[in-house]
């Protein structure tokens, strides 16, 4: 039977030096500086009828940078998008509607890094990537450096449903998204004052690590026992235009199977494809190794070997779940079929 309370139990994890499994030296460059220290944080959850988690970005999130205002703001944010998710699935909808719906909520709140708000390139644009999965027949779809529709996530979700591919970029996946009907909007829709002073940042080499990244994502199990997951980005502040980052891959930033788990992950983009995050996780919880915190803490560690770190939110198939990250926080949440909802910021909480 599903239990009906939240585990909100918090273990910290201190896993000492590991070593690379393989050189991350580039040819004709210095090699790569080893992580040498690893820290994680996990907090299970508890399954129930059905669950739903998200995530708004993991980085250098702290008390001391935040007011009181935007605090309040962040948990707002969160809380709608999983009410709006959680809505879908009170109802009896599908996992698949309700992480669309959730991340949709994440993309039109110009606090969080995807669809509105997000950060800008180098050039001073705007290019958004995005990706959704069913974890029943394991069918996804992608878009990556998009700049003209209004929700990356639901263009993803259109390629799934309405063509026979799984990505389309660019000019390609704009073009596709429009002919399918989703609403198109100037690529400027996008910015907002925050974004252009964190580029100026970063273009004076003054950047914060909060400037670098960040990602919305979440992952769900209706009641019918099926997994869903979606992630949306913008991408890292000043990047070269044409980068593509972890959150579009499926099997690095975005996974889910019925067999396996469902995964939304944020952080480095580039350490994450290397390592291939979600699909890590969910074939190690296949193997049957590991509960998601455990898969998630890993997984992590891998990529703290490289250099790299970040977030995850995770999902098993009897719906258990965790959130995983090594940064000093993460914006996060959970709703569960209880009426229980929770979010939170910061990696004591």
């Amino acid at each position: 039977m599903y239990s009906r309370f939240l585990v909100l139990v918090s273990c910290v994890a201190a896993i000492g030096f590991w070593s690379c499994s393989r050189s991350t030296a580039e040819e004709g460059s210095a090699p790569k500086p080893m992580q040498t220290g690893y820290l994680a944080k996990v907090e299970p959850v508890a399954s129930d009828e059905w669950v739903l988690l998200i995530h708004g970005g993991a980085g250098v999130i702290s008390r001391n940078n935040m007011t009181a205002a935007r605090e309040a703001a962040y948990r707002e944010g969160l809380e709608r998008a999983l009410e709006a998710g959680g809505s879908v699935l009170s109802e009896g909808g599908t996992a698949l509607d309700a992480v669309e719906a959730a991340v949709v909520l994440l993309e039109d709140n110009s606090l969080f890094n995807a669809g509105k708000g997000a950060v800008l390139t180098a050039d001073r644009t705007h290019e958004l990537d995005a990706s959704i999965m069913s974890g029943i027949d394991l069918n996804a779809g992608a878009v990556a450096g998009i700049r003209t529709t209004k929700n990356p996530i639901r263009a993803a979700r259109a390629v799934m449903d309405r063509s026979e591919h799984v990505m389309f970029a660019a000019q390609g996946a704009d073009r596709f998204a429009q002919d399918q009907g989703l609403e198109q909007v100037t690529n400027d829709y996008f910015t907002v004052s925050s974004r252009v002073k964190a580029l100026d940042r970063v273009l004076k080499t003054r950047a914060e690590k909060s400037d670098k990244r960040g990602t919305v994502g979440a992952v769900a199990i209706d009641v019918r026992g099926n997994l869903a997951a979606a992630t949306s980005t913008g991408g890292m502040t000043a990047k070269i235009p044409g980068r593509v980052g972890d959150s579009p891959i499926i099997g690095a930033g975005n996974y889910a199977d019925n067999g396996a788990c469902a995964v939304s992950a944020t952080g480095h983009g580039e350490y994450f494809i290397r390592v291939g995050v979600a699909q890590r996780i969910c074939m190690e919880m296949e193997q049957g190794k590991a509960t998601p915190g455990q898969a998630g803490a890993d997984v992590l560690r891998r990529v703290a070997d490289l250099g790299g770190d970040g977030g995850l939110i995770i999902l098993s198939p009897a719906g258990d779940g965790a959130f995983v990250f090594d940064t000093p926080g993460m914006f996060r949440g959970v709703i569960r079929a209880n009426g229980a909802l929770s979010t939170s910021i910061y990696q004591d909480e």
